[in-house]
């Protein structure tokens, strides 16, 4: 049950219970007031008779009866032992109070007839339940109001919420402040956690991209000095070394590049079998280029296969590095896929696969998973990541039945060509 139904339940059952107080409480009020006022009268009036019997020996015309037959039991027996009192009854012959006495052996009774009074009190009560009826018609829409904008506003708090998690760091809830009031605290809460979340995160792009800027001046040192050096295993060992950390810096500076917004897609129309082919060739690496259509020959329709509408430069990028990943965290055979759909591209490798926290957050950069996933500095996934936001295409991460990770990125579709005009 949501928090809106639960406040409205409450809303009904608070009411009920209030209405339901004040009727039982109004119905014994009123009730004991007519006893009570009954119990007088029937008194006052025995009394009055006891006298006039005293006097004249008799009863007629004093509303009182001597051994009357419909008395009750209890109050004759009472009467017998020399006592007065009152009864209240509902016999057949309606609610009445009695109230008798003893008289010269005899018992002297008065009987007070209260059907009126009864009547009247079950019309009250009726009419208590329709004023219950009628306020809980009014006040459970007021409720329902009330418990809807605070749901509303909750809701609108736990989006913001989750927008924020998904890394959407400028979504704010900007609710109006308002004294006394915990949702107004808790939206100013999110909001002031979205903010600080924003500037931390802020710090660190600035500190990646500074630190990828500075090196650039030592490393292209570093470079200079590597090729200078004579020939040998010590020479090979740097280079290779210096090519590593320049590696890193470009891709910390295309990171960088990603996160401030400066990449923008020079899309067109282009043939996604060549651009694979030269993904998978620039990596140096063993790969196998498959088709949804030609099974694991290689084949294709035509001479380049279907056609796709994205940026060829960032869309190598992207299928190098998935294959550059699989060859280094994964194992043998590495297979690129293109689909039938010609916007379908998925890198498997037949390795471990893709560690829980990948699948469940996604890349993040400088972590690589588990250990068996391989060395590495988790910025190849980043980068891959990232250019396919800009290209607009998704790229999802998963894990074969039969073992293995899966890359698979879907391209966006292109433009609707334009009518051709007689």
């Amino acid at each position: 049950m949501t928090l809106r139904w639960r406040i409205v339940a409450l809303v009904a059952a608070a009411t009920c219970a209030a209405v339901a107080a004040v009727g039982v409480l109004v119905h014994t009020a009123s009730r004991d007031r007519e006893l009570s006022q009954a119990r007088d009268a029937a008194r006052t009036t025995l009394d009055r008779a006891a006298h006039g019997y005293a006097r004249t020996g008799g009863v007629q015309g004093s509303g009182a009866v001597l051994d009357a037959p419909g008395l009750p039991d209890g109050l004759r027996r009472l009467v017998r032992k020399g006592h007065q009192g009152t009864e209240f009854t509902t016999g057949p012959g309606g609610p009445a109070m009695w109230a008798a006495r003893p008289a010269d052996g005899q018992v002297l009774s008065v009987r007070v007839d209260l059907s009126t009074a009864m009547r009247d009190i079950g019309a009250l009560d009726t009419n208590i339940v329709l004023a219950g009826l009628m306020t809980t018609a009014v006040v459970l829409p007021l409720g329902m109001l009330t418990a809807e904008r605070m749901s509303r506003r909750l809701r609108l708090a736990a989006a913001t919420a989750r927008r924020i998690a998904a890394g959407d760091l400028d979504a704010r809830i900007s609710a109006a402040t308002r004294p006394h009031d915990e949702i107004a605290e808790i939206s100013g809460a999110v909001d002031s956690m979205a903010a600080a979340l924003q500037e931390r995160l802020l710090d660190e792009q600035r500190f990646t991209a500074d630190v990828a800027h500075e090196l650039r001046t030592p490393l292209m040192g570093l470079v200079t000095a590597a090729e200078l050096l004579p020939p040998g295993e010590a020479a090979g060992y740097v280079s290779d070394r210096v090519r590593v950390l320049s590696t890193l810096v470009e891709d910390l500076l295309e990171i960088s590049r990603l996160d401030a917004g400066a990449e923008q897609a020079d899309l067109s129309p282009c043939p996604l079998a060549p651009v694979l082919d030269e993904a998978i060739a620039g990596t140096g690496l063993a790969a196998r280029l498959r088709t949804g259509t030609a099974g694991d020959t290689g084949q294709r329709d035509g001479a380049e296969g279907p056609k796709v509408w994205t940026d060829p430069r960032r869309l190598t990028r992207i299928v190098a590095n998935l294959v550059v990943n699989a060859h280094r965290h994964g194992r043998e055979p590495v297979e690129v896929t293109m689909a039938a759909d010609g916007r379908t591209v998925t890198v498997r490798d037949h390795g471990p696969g893709y560690p829980a926290d990948l699948l469940e957050k996604g890349p993040q950069r400088f972590r690589t998973g588990v250990r068996e996933r391989g060395r590495g500095h988790g910025l190849g996934l980043t980068i891959a990541a990232g250019q396919a936001q800009v290209l607009g295409a998704t790229l999802e991460f998963g894990n074969a039945p039969d073992g293995g990770a899966v890359a698979t990125l879907r391209l966006p579709e292109g433009p609707e060509p334009a009518p051709i005009q007689d």
